[in-house]
């Protein structure tokens, strides 16, 4: 891990960082291409796709029912056991998420409010293939299901020979996905946002991937909606001198093991702490089943802060705005509230990030290269829409149309004012209807019309002539 020491007084910046967030142009213009041929050609073309990438295709994409159903036979039965344990705890999580609609009144009857409608549909997508992940099933479908989303599709790349694991079917059918289908990558991104022949369109596409998944969920972005686009997982530790090493050394593993391109920080205002944690780290590393990984994401993407203090070490952890953040430091909880960058927050020595990972209940699916600054982990909210709604009685159109003239004629916008002035005049003059366009345009007042802001003659706080 690079080491960054921090004076006093000379806080962490963007440019010490190393994150490669950017997606490669190469990567956005193979993704282009492809979910372009498959919104062109359909089928045939995530068919050509699935075989080039993934060295087999099912003869039919979509997973039958009964198989998807069956897969919990197939596992053991600890494991269903651990997966009903997580989608209980991620499912009571999120109802606490779920949005009312509301509504309130003005004392002259007007109406005003917010309808939360969920999506009509959604695509999650699941990596696969090489590996598993039972988890992001879970963490994407269970959201979606207490939203009220009445279709859930996952995709997921089948293995070598075609199948798909019985761990992923076993949780798509523990979380109440409706439909499994068998085909990854950008294709799959594509099937989803744009439809064939056999695999309906959605309105909403989440869910981590690949480069080229990432790289197509941008460019899909707009025609339908998607959650983020998510680069290499990373953790950052804050801890202090009461931070047990080995147990630090063990949590930064945990992310490097994911992805070479994992990143891993370690902020401390500790100068002892280094050291120590990086023994630890060499000798976990060489019991390690995957030493070669997180070696390579510890070598490229490890970066370990010191700091003068600890109010310097927070300000450098909100400059790196991670997706996972523990804090190893002695009255952790009182540091919540300077902490305001942060994908997820794990407090205390004994709040193992994996705890998040699987089953403790808020959704894994977090905002990486330092997205957490703006973005939001996954959640209910991801899946509703909100709608205005507004109501108007005739008393609160008298009352507020005045003003809506006044701004509607500084800004040159005639239709605005007549429609609003027509209304009133209807209500202030005792007309039940106008006889006549002519007539209707005199009565609402909007024959002289003064010059909009963008015009000459208006006045112009410090202008040469253009206004008096």
């Amino acid at each position: 891990m690079k080491t960054i020491d921090l004076e006093p007084g000379r806080g962490l910046s963007a440019a010490d960082l190393t994150r490669k967030g950017a997606l490669p142009a190469e990567v956005m213009d193979a993704a282009e291409r492809i979910v372009d041929d498959v919104r062109e050609r359909g089928d045939a073309a995530v068919r050509e796709y699935c075989e080039r990438f993934d060295g087999a295709c099912p003869e039919a994409f979509r997973v039958p029912a009964d198989v998807v159903a069956g897969a919990r036979d197939l596992v053991d039965p600890e494991f269903v056991a651990a997966l009903e344990v997580a989608a209980a705890q991620i499912r009571e999580f999120h109802e606490r998420e779920v949005a009312q609609s509301w509504f309130t009144s003005r004392p002259d009857g007007t109406i005003l409010g917010v309808k939360v409608t969920p999506v009509a549909s959604c695509g999650i997508y699941v990596p696969g293939g090489r590996a598993q992940y039972p988890s992001t099933v879970l963490m994407n479908a269970i959201p979606a299901k207490v939203a009220g989303v009445r279709r859930i599709v996952m995709v997921t790349p089948p293995q070598g020979d075609g199948s798909l694991s019985a761990y992923t079917l076993a949780a798509a059918d523990v979380a109440g996905v409706d439909e499994v289908y068998a085909v990854g990558g950008a294709q799959a991104v594509a099937a989803l946002a744009y439809g064939t022949e056999t695999i309906p369109r959605v309105v909403k596409i989440t869910g981590p991937g690949n480069a080229y998944v990432a790289a197509a969920k941008r460019h899909v972005s707009g025609d339908v909606g998607i959650d983020m686009v998510a680069g290499p997982s990373e953790v950052c530790v804050l801890a202090d001198s009461t931070a047990d090493p080995v147990v630090v050394a063990a949590d930064l593993m945990a992310q490097a093991e994911h992805d070479p391109m994992a990143a891993c920080y370690l902020v401390t205002c500790d100068p002892a702490l280094p050291g120590l944690v990086s023994r630890a780290t060499e000798a976990l590393v060489a019991q390690s089943p995957r030493a070669e990984i997180t070696r390579a994401s510890f070598a490229d993407n490890g970066t370990c802060v010191v700091a003068s203090d600890l109010a310097q070490a927070v300000d450098a952890v909100n400059v790196i705005a991670p997706e996972h953040l523990e804090l190893h430091c002695e009255g952790a909880m009182g540091l919540l509230g300077s902490i305001e960058n942060a994908g997820a927050i794990f407090v205390g020595p004994w709040s193992s990030e994996p705890l998040g990972d699987y089953v403790a209940g808020p959704n894994h699916t977090l905002p990486t290269g330092g997205t957490a600054a703006f973005s939001n982990p996954l959640g209910v909210y991801d899946f509703v829409k909100r709608s205005s709604v507004i109501a108007y009685t005739k008393e609160g159109l008298a009352k507020d149309a005045p003003a809506v003239q006044a701004l509607a004629q500084a800004e040159g916008l005639w239709a605005h004012a007549l429609s609003v002035g027509l209304r009133r005049k209807l209500v202030e003059g005792g007309v039940e209807r106008f006889a006549d366009a002519g007539e209707a345009v005199a009565d609402a007042g909007v024959t002289a019309w003064p010059r909009a802001l963008d015009e000459p003659g208006v006045p112009v706080l410090g202008g040469t002539g253009r206004g008096a």
